[in-house]
């Protein structure tokens, strides 16, 4: 699986580092916000699940469906 975490370390972005972390889901951070503007995410965090983009909600809903 494939998970990277779009990220500028806010408190939102936070929590979703630590849900991840929780549940030793494994991901890549990417953090440079002119490479996230220039691909069209304007805010964040966003997960990226195999290439699906998935806004702070749905993110956090992914993470909580995961069984570990």
């Amino acid at each position: 699986m494939n998970i990277i975490l779009y990220t500028t370390h806010c408190p939102k972005c936070s929590v979703l580092e630590k849900k991840l972390a929780k549940k030793n889901i494994e991901y890549t951070e990417f953090t440079s916000v002119q490479d996230m503007l220039n691909m069209g995410i304007n805010t964040v965090p966003v997960l990226s699940v195999n290439g699906e983009l998935l806004p702070f909600e749905k993110a956090n809903q992914w993470i909580n469906s995961v069984e570990v």
